[in-house]
C-alpha cells in the first residue's frame, strides 16, 4: 500500500449528478468545500464516453464504455478533467479513477479494430454472460488484449496524473493480469488500486490490491437493523472489508439510500466506517444528508439546497455549480474525516496499530472497541439497539495505564476520563468517539 494511503479516506464523485450541469468544471467548485471536509482521495465514476449500441436509459451506464482513452462528452472536455485533477493536487487530495477492465459498451472503438479481444458465445457472437444487456465481455487470453488494456490504464497515469484506480467487479478479471497490470503501471509511479470484490471470496486478490469492499458486511448491517441479524453475525464480519461505507452508486440507485436501509443507525454506521481497521468511503451527497436514490441512466441532480428528510417539497436550485449553504453533516462527517487521516491509532492496515473488542455486560446491545498505537488511543462506543444503553468497560482487562487515561471527546470536544469503574449511557443507536492524541 502505498503510504499516503494508510490514512487516506474516498469520496466517490458522480459527475453527472453533482451538479446542474453534470461537468468537471461544474464539479470542481466543490473541490475547496470538500477539502474543508476533510476528503483525502477523490474517486471518479468511469469518465469515459460511453456506448450508444445497447444503451440504457437516456445517457447510459458510465460501466459501459466505447474508448478507453477517450472523455465523456457529457463532462467537459480531457483538459477539463486534467484541471481537475490538478486543482485537486493543489489542495492536497488525491484522485483515483474508476476502471472497468472486465467488458466494454457493445460499440467499443476494439468491436471493430479488434474483435479478436472479445469473448464469443456459441453463435460466434459477442455476449456477457452476468445478464447485463448493454456490455460485452473481454477475453484475458489474448496476450494483445492484455497489452492493450494495460496501455489505456498507463495512458490516464502519464497523461491525466492520476493517483490510482478503483477497479470494477475486479474478481472477474483473472488475478495474474491485476499483477501483470500493478507492476507494469506501478513502475511509472506508486499507484493507489482499489478493488470491487468481496475478500472473504477472494482473499488471494489482497495481494495485488490495497483496499477492496465487500457486500456481505454491508447487506448483515441491513438485516441487523431489521432484526434479522445478532451482534456477533457482524461481528463475524469484520475481517470481511479494508473499505467501509453506508452509501454507494450502486447501492442508492438499486437497493436504496442509507436511511432506507439503515434508517437511525445510518450515522452510528458513519462513525464505525470512519474508525475501525480500513479506509472510511462517501458517496456523493451524503455529507447532505441526502433521502433521495439517483437515477443511473438518466440525469438527476443531487438536491443540494434541499431538505433533510424524505417526502419534504424540493427547494429552488442553487446556482449553477454551487451549493447553497453548508450541508447539515459536513461538519460530522469532517470530524470523522479529519480524525481518521490525522490520528496513529486509525490508520489502516498498519501492524503497529492493534485493536481490542471490549466487552460491556451489553454486547448484545453495544459494540465497543479500542485502537491504539503506542501512546495514542481512539475508543469508540456505538449502541446498535433500539433502547439507552447504560454499560462500563469493567468486563475488559484495563491493566495498561494507557486505557486508564484523559481522554477528548471528538464531537464535544469535553475532557473524559476513561476506567473500569465509569458508567456510560448512550441513547438509541447513539455513539461516542473519545480519542488519546
Amino acid at each position: 500500500m502505498v503510504r499516503w494511503a494508510r490514512a487516506t479516506n474516498v469520496y466517490e464523485v458522480n459527475t453527472r449528478q453533482y451538479t446542474p450541469e453534470g461537468t468537471f468544471a461544474a464539479f470542481a467548485r466543490s473541490l475547496p468545500r470538500l477539502r474543508r471536509m476533510g476528503v483525502d482521495t477523490l474517486w471518479f465514476m468511469p469518465v469515459t464516453p460511453i456506448s450508444r449500441q445497447g444503451r440504457l436509459g437516456t445517457l447510459g451506464s458510465y460501466y459501459a464504455c466505447s474508448d478507453y482513452t477517450s472523455i465523456n462528452p457529457e463532462f467537459g472536455t480531457f483538459g477539463d478533467f486534467r484541471l481537475v485533477v490538478d486543482q485537486a493536487h493543489e489542495l492536497g487530495m488525491k484522485v483515483i479513477m474508476d476502471w472497468v477492465a472486465n467488458h466494454t459498451g457493445q460499440d467499443h472503438a476494439w468491436t471493430r479494430t479488434n474483435p479478436e479481444f472479445y469473448k464469443r458465445n456459441a453463435e460466434g457472437h459477442f455476449y456477457d454472460p452476468h445478464g447485463w444487456t448493454d456490455v460485452i465481455d473481454l477475453d484475458y487470453n489474448s496476450v494483445a488484449m492484455r497489452k492493450a488494456m494495460i496501455e489505456s490504464m498507463a495512458f490516464w497515469v502519464r497523461s491525466a496524473n492520476i493517483d490510482g484506480f478503483r477497479c470494477d467487479m475486479a474478481m472477474l478479471v483473472t488475478l495474474d493480469f491485476w499483477r501483470e497490470a500493478r507492476t507494469a503501471l506501478d513502475a511509472i509511479r506508486p499507484l493507489f488500486w482499489m478493488a470491487e470484490l468481496d475478500q472473504l471470496d477472494n482473499p488471494d486478490y489482497l495481494d495485488v490490491f490495497d483496499a477492496a469492499y465487500t457486500w456481505k458486511w454491508m447487506h448483515a448491517a441491513q438485516e441487523f437493523y431489521g432484526g434479522r441479524q445478532s451482534p456477533a453475525d457482524l461481528v463475524a464480519l469484520l475481517r470481511s472489508s479494508r473499505l467501509w461505507f453506508t452509501s454507494n452508486h450502486d447501492e442508492n440507485s438499486w437497493n436504496g439510500t442509507e436511511y432506507e436501509k439503515y434508517g437511525d443507525m445510518a450515522l452510528s454506521l458513519a462513525v464505525f466506517s470512519c474508525t475501525w481497521n480500513g479506509i472510511p468511503m462517501m458517496y456523493s451527497g451524503q455529507e447532505l444528508p441526502n433521502h433521495k436514490r439517483l437515477k443511473f441512466f438518466d440525469k438527476d441532480c443531487i438536491e443540494w439546497g434541499g431538505a433533510d428528510a424524505p417526502g419534504s417539497p424540493a427547494p429552488a436550485p442553487p446556482p449553477p455549480g454551487l451549493i447553497a449553504a453548508v450541508p447539515a453533516l459536513a461538519e460530522f462527517y469532517g470530524q470523522l474525516l479529519g480524525i481518521h487521516s490525522r490520528h496513529p491509532a486509525l490508520r489502516a492496515d498498519d501492524a503497529s496499530v492493534t485493536t481490542y473488542i471490549l466487552s460491556t455486560g451489553s454486547d448484545d446491545r453495544v459494540f465497543a472497541f479500542l485502537r491504539r498505537q503506542g501512546d495514542s488511543a481512539v475508543l469508540v462506543l456505538l449502541n446498535w439497539s433500539t433502547s439507552a444503553a447504560t454499560f462500563s468497560l469493567s468486563h475488559f482487562s484495563l491493566s495498561h495505564e494507557w486505557v486508564r487515561e484523559d481522554y477528548h471527546d471528538l464531537f464535544t470536544g469535553e475532557a473524559v476520563t476513561v476506567g473500569g469503574d465509569t458508567r456510560w449511557t448512550l441513547p438509541a443507536w447513539g455513539y461516542r468517539v473519545l480519542e488519546r492524541p
